[in-house]
């Protein structure tokens, strides 16, 4: 016979996972290929699916290799970052070449790169001067986000035409931080979050982009793949960033403020 309370109990729903948390500094699951042509360092997963790209810009009077580890680390997470060679990345031009060159090894049969290009979804970054030159990057509306690392001089924030991640060193004399918040200061038009990270001065982004690299793969992933995992590093009254000791300041305009963090936030 069944009970009266059994007629009436409440069925017992699956729990719906939260998404996994990620440690975004730590290298992700694709081993990584280098690729080197006149004008331009390819970094990618060597096991090709269909990837996003990440362009990317040289401080001053270095070439990608000083940035190695940062643009392996992003590739071992599944992006294609293509690096400008130039030693002068301020305008963001030879950057977008890295957009020509892949949309053309893209449509080459004999290419790694043949329909593995996810062109829809292009991110910028670089360092200082290649900082600037990925905001400029940025008004090309191929560009879907950018993420300039203590971005240097003569860039024009207000064409940007999507999400922007403005980041700062609070111990850097070259690129204050001052500096860089006055770029985020000029943008009010698209998403735009600006944060100085604690006892970071200028160089620090070289190599392996120190206390950078963790947080530019999270905006990217979550920007560029919609990655869940990463919303809430940036998102919501929670946000990951926002709460965390390593940044001495963030601020989030009224539009980011109004982006959704992660479910139950």
């Amino acid at each position: 016979m069944v009970s009266v309370a059994a007629l009436f109990a409440t069925p017992t729903l699956p729990a719906v996972a939260a998404p996994t948390a990620v440690e975004w500094d730590k290298p992700g699951p694709h081993q990584v290929q280098v690729q080197t042509t006149q004008d331009h360092t390819l970094y990618f997963p060597a096991k090709m699916d269909r990837h996003p790209v990440i362009i990317w810009g040289n401080g001053s009077l270095t070439r990608p290799s000083a940035y190695d580890a940062l643009l392996r680390h992003w590739a071992s997470h599944g992006f294609i970052v293509a690096a400008a060679n130039t030693v002068w990345a301020t305008s963001g031009v030879e950057m977008l070449q890295g957009i020509d060159l892949l949309t053309r090894l893209n449509q080459q049969a004999d290419s790694p790169f043949h329909q593995k290009v996810d062109l829809a979804r292009i991110g910028a970054s670089g360092h200082s001067r290649g900082g600037g030159g990925s905001l400029n990057a940025g008004a090309d509306p191929r560009v879907d986000t950018t993420a300039p690392i203590q971005p240097g001089p003569l860039p024009n924030p207000t064409t940007l035409r999507g999400p922007t991640f403005l980041l700062a060193g609070a111990n850097d004399t070259i690129v204050e931080p001052a500096g860089v918040e006055q770029f985020y200061e000029g943008v009010d038009h698209v998403i735009a979050i600006y944060g100085s990270l604690a006892g970071t001065g200028h160089f620090a982004p070289l190599g392996d982009g120190d206390g950078y690299r963790g947080p530019t793969t999270a905006w990217f992933a979550f920007q560029l793949r919609d990655d869940e995992r990463a919303r809430g590093e940036f998102f919501g009254p929670n946000c990951g960033i926002c709460k965390s000791e390593a940044w001495s300041e963030v601020q989030r305009n009224r539009l980011a403020q109004q982006v959704p963090g992660p479910s139950g936030d």
